[in-house]
């Protein structure tokens, strides 16, 4: 499964990983993606979504 959100299409960003005695190595920053039921085309559906998306009302939520 992907790790990316499903309504901003937010994804991981990649970086570097550096120690005390400057070694690097890279890393991957993954998004904060929860599994949420939204109200999608009708009906209640389980998306995954980015906590930003949940936290400004971007997400269609399910009233059950």
């Amino acid at each position: 499964m992907s790790a990316r959100c499903e309504i901003c299409g937010k994804g991981p960003v990649y970086g570097s990983r550096i120690s005390h005695a400057h070694n690097v190595s890279n890393r991957r920053f993954e998004p904060n993606l929860q599994r949420v039921k939204a109200f999608i085309s009708g009906g209640t559906k389980h998306i995954r979504v980015c906590t930003r998306c949940i936290r400004s009302g971007n997400v269609p939520r399910s009233k059950a």
